[in-house]
């Protein structure tokens, strides 16, 4: 026998090498046939199974076949919080952008003519949405208005600084360059709304009950420069007056105007829906109760609200007349099982 084993025995080995030890495996010989037995540690798996253990060829650290195993995913670089700032600012500034311009705006009260129901420094909030829908001012309701004929002629106009200028931009505070007022609907179109001497305020011949005029004010003021009058809405116009009544400039004092006193609809931004700041003052402003009063419609809307239902009625008429003919058709025309 050679000097070179080839890593196991054959099983035909004569009588002369039982009871030898076993020597050691030398170094294949370059270009020799694999026996399939195992030459050496290094190629003893070639498939991931050992031919004597069945256990899987490769340690963990070795990967299978022996070889490398596969780097782990690099983890992903969280981006740094200051570069997220900008665009975390831009998106606010574009959903508050959205908000002031369809959904909501804030207001400054910066005159006494709604005290008590506002006073001077309260944040209103002010619904811009359901105009947007075709809803229109009702009766009761706190609205905001653009000024319609230079009812503020005259008023100091504020100069704002930086951060006010910013804080308007964005709709958290009101812009210094629109002249908006604040007061509360009285009459819409249609109605016929009066003050005699001190009062009561009437609509449509219905005397208010009025418990948010300032105390001590009288509802009408008995004056000649617009305290006492009678007036009809015209459409497409509202009636409006400070709670305030002796201390506001409101429909009453601008009667000599080229809207005789009245507000444009399209000239109101929103109703004003609560007084959001100082957070003391905290309130819903609500549509007072007498102002839902049985009778309140004058004739014309009354007229107006029987005719639209007038106009609906036939139509109803009609479907429930021909709903009988339909299920009559139907049940003749039904198919007949035969058998």
């Amino acid at each position: 026998m050679g000097d070179v084993a080839v890593g196991a025995r054959s099983g035909h080995d004569g009588e002369e090498n039982r009871g030898r030890p076993e020597e050691t495996a030398g170094p294949a010989a370059v270009g020799a046939p694999d026996s399939g037995y195992g030459s050496g540690t290094e190629d003893r798996v070639t498939n991931g199974q050992s031919g004597q253990d069945g256990h899987n060829g490769g340690t963990e650290e070795e990967g299978v076949g022996g070889t490398p195993p596969a780097a782990p995913p690099a983890a992903k670089k969280q981006r740094s919080f200051w570069k997220e700032l900008p665009i975390l600012i831009g998106i606010a500034l574009v959903l508050a952008l959205l908000i002031k311009t369809f959904l909501v705006q804030a207001f400054s009260i910066p005159s006494s003519s709604m005290e008590n129901t506002l006073q001077i420094g309260d944040r209103v909030l002010v619904d811009k949405l359901t105009p947007w829908f075709g809803s229109e001012p009702e009766r009761g309701e706190v609205v905001v208005f653009h000024d319609p004929a230079d009812w503020l002629a005259g008023e100091p106009t504020p100069d704002p600084n930086a951060l006010q200028t910013v804080l308007s931009w964005i709709g958290l505070m009101p812009s210094a360059e629109e002249k908006d007022l604040i007061k509360r609907v009285i009459g819409v179109a249609g109605d016929t709304v009066e003050c005699n001497k001190t009062g009561p305020l009437k609509v449509n011949g219905k005397a208010l009950n009025e418990p948010y005029v300032y105390p001590g004010n009288t509802p009408c003021s008995d004056d000649d420069q617009g305290g006492r009058f009678k007036v009809t809405v015209p459409e497409g116009k509202i009636w409006v007056m400070g709670d305030h009544r002796q201390n506001s400039r409101d429909s009453r004092y601008n009667q000599s105007d080229k809207n005789g006193g009245m507000v444009p609809v399209d000239e109101v931004v929103g109703r004003a829906i609560v007084v959001a700041w100082p957070m003391d003052r905290w309130s819903t402003l609500p549509v007072p109760d007498t102002f839902s009063q049985d009778g309140l419609q004058s004739q014309a809307q009354s007229r107006s609200s029987a005719a639209a239902a007038l106009s609906v009625a036939p139509q109803g008429l009609a479907l429930a007349g021909v709903a009988p003919f339909v299920w009559w058709r139907r049940r003749r025309t039904a198919p007949v099982e035969t058998r």
